[in-house]
């Protein structure tokens, strides 16, 4: 598959990144420093540009397959807009270029998602994340309204942990306390549900 990936340098893109090239896809990382990408890059078409440039995304994302964005804030809990413009940018670069196919990153706990939070994740979610979740829900609205075959994707609190293997995948998943899923799982599901049907245009919650 020949496979676009948008946030390659972090964490959840690196794990994407190397899950790809293990499966022989032929990946293309549009990222700000190529740098970033550190080893993996000379395996890689490496293009520079902004995910939330739609001239950009649209270059990088002819001839592709599909698209998997693993864009994030880091610790930040700022969003800066960043979800909304990249979503607007990729709906309108699939859109040009005609590729359907995308899996977006969200996070568990955004737009409809926070109804079926527990107690401890709703006190985290509409404090300290208020303001990234809000532009996460644009995004997300956004793609599922946009005639794509979208996935997005709900993880629960990210670590940097090994992947298990063993996460659970739903529509909905009962949630007690604020549980965790490592970020190499999260990447591994995103690759599946890339490759695959299934997922297309749902949204799936997924926690160790």
């Amino acid at each position: 598959m020949k496979l676009l990936v948008l946030g390659a340098t972090g964490p959840t893109g690196r794990h994407l990144i190397d899950l790809a090239l293990r499966a022989g896809d032929q990946v293309t990382a549009l990222v700000r420093d190529p740098a970033g990408l550190g080893e993996p890059a000379g395996q890689v078409t490496v293009l520079t540009g902004d995910a939330t440039s739609r001239h950009d995304v649209s270059a990088a994302l002819a001839g592709q397959d599909a698209v998997v964005s693993a864009l994030g804030r880091g610790t930040s809990v700022v969003a800066d807009d960043l979800f909304a413009r990249a979503s607007a940018a990729l709906i309108a670069a699939a859109q040009e270029t005609g590729v359907s196919r995308a899996v977006w990153l969200s996070s568990f706990g955004v737009g409809h998602t926070l109804a079926w939070a527990s107690v401890p994740q709703k006190a985290i979610y509409r404090t300290l994340l208020r303001s990234i979740y809000a532009n996460k829900e644009i995004a997300d609205d956004a793609i599922r309204a946009s005639g794509l075959d979208w996935t997005v994707v709900y993880p629960t609190r990210l670590t940097h942990g090994p992947a298990r293997g063993t996460y659970r995948a739903d529509d909905r998943l009962p949630m007690k306390g604020n549980p965790t899923i490592s970020r190499a799982d999260v990447a591994a599901f995103m690759h599946r549900a890339v490759h695959g049907s299934e997922w297309i245009g749902r949204s799936a919650v997924i926690s160790d």
